[in-house]
Formats: C-alpha cells, sequence, structure tokens
C-alpha cells in the first residue's frame, strides 16, 4: 500500500506542475484535484471555474456549494481526499467563451486519467457531472443528450457509475424541467454516500 501511496503523491506532484496546456490557457495553468489512494468516492466534473482556478480548491464556489447539498455532505467530508477524490476532466480552468467556461482542454484527461484512475483503487462509487465527465466516464453507454443519460441512471448505477447533471446555477432550467431528478435520484444518491463514506 505504502509504494502504491507513493506513486499517488509522485503522480500528483507531477500533474500540479503540469505545462501541457499553457499556450492555451488565458490564465495559466493551475491543475486543481484531489486524490488518495483510500478515496472511496470519486467525482469527475468538467473543468475548474475561474474562483475555482483562484483559490486552487475545488468546487469552491456556488455550484459546490450546490453540489454538496446534493451529496447530503459538509465541506470538511468534501474536502477530505481521503474519502473524496475530485478528478476533473481538465485540472486547469479554460477560460471563458461567450456562453460561459470553455469546455475542458482535449489534452488533459488522456494524458493523465489513464495513470491516475488507476491508483484509485478503493473506489465504490464514481459521480460523472455533466456532458463531459460522462463522455469521458461512460463513452458510448451515455445517451445523446445529458436528460437522455440521466434517464438511464439506474442501469449506470448498477455499473458504479452515477451521472449528474452540473451542479451550476446555468442548470436551474434543467432541474426545474426534470423535478424526477431531486425527488427519485437525490435520496438514492444521497443513501449511497452515506454507505460508501
Amino acid at each position: 500500500m505504502k509504494k502504491q501511496t507513493d506513486s499517488l503523491t509522485s503522480l500528483l506532484a507531477e500533474i500540479r506542475a503540469c505545462q501541457l496546456c499553457v499556450a492555451h490557457l488565458q490564465d495559466g495553468p493551475r491543475p486543481v484535484l484531489q486524490a488518495s489512494t483510500s478515496s472511496r468516492l470519486l467525482i469527475v466534473s468538467q473543468a475548474p471555474g475561474r474562483k475555482v482556478h483562484t483559490t486552487g480548491i475545488p468546487f469552491n464556489d456556488v455550484s459546490g456549494d450546490r453540489l454538496r447539498h446534493w451529496l447530503g455532505v459538509d465541506r470538511e467530508t468534501f474536502y477530505d481526499a481521503k474519502r473524496i477524490a475530485i478528478v476533473p476532466m481538465g485540472f486547469c480552468f479554460p477560460g471563458s467563451g461567450r456562453s460561459g467556461d470553455l469546455p475542458p482542454r482535449p489534452e488533459c484527461a488522456p494524458a493523465w486519467h489513464p495513470r491516475l484512475l488507476p491508483l484509485l483503487k478503493q473506489v465504490q462509487l464514481t459521480l460523472a457531472i455533466g456532458q463531459y465527465a460522462q463522455a469521458g466516464v461512460l463513452g458510448e453507454q451515455r445517451g445523446v443528450s445529458l436528460t437522455e443519460t440521466m434517464q438511464a441512471w439506474r442501469k449506470h448505477l448498477a455499473h458504479g457509475v452515477l451521472p449528474l447533471p452540473h451542479p451550476s446555477p446555468r442548470n436551474q432550467l434543467w432541474l426545474k424541467r426534470n423535478p424526477w431528478f431531486e425527488a427519485e435520484l437525490l435520496p438514492v444518491l444521497r443513501e449511497r454516500i452515506k454507505h460508501v463514506l
């Protein structure tokens, strides 16, 4: 186990020093993630936003507040890497576009996920948050839309993956149009989180 922990510590240092996308990042590189060999919950998200880039703390924004509410966990639990790993598809803030943040840089996940994820051997549940994470985690198993993927949540959960919409305030309309998410999925999610953690 010590060898595995040393390998992860070394890899995390390598990731945090990454310059792979430096030429494409408006605000420069600042990889933001957390992980431990003992993490039991894996949150695969999209990419840090500007506030997360500034603080260096994953989900340290209103999206994070909503996500912690969905999970039924406090900040102390959420930021305990021994319990929860947070591994975005893109580790750095990709910059802003006309309608919000740009997509995660396409170089990031292929460069790092194949080396990082196999070291997280204690993970019992993976949350795939947002379309980019669902594409990366579920691949061809995802639906043609976020809604279609979400509607098949029970099928995905049977394989240890639970897709979630992004908890951004921008998704308020989706949440209003899909009341089953809070009525049916969230209670199951919270119960599973209690069991996993």
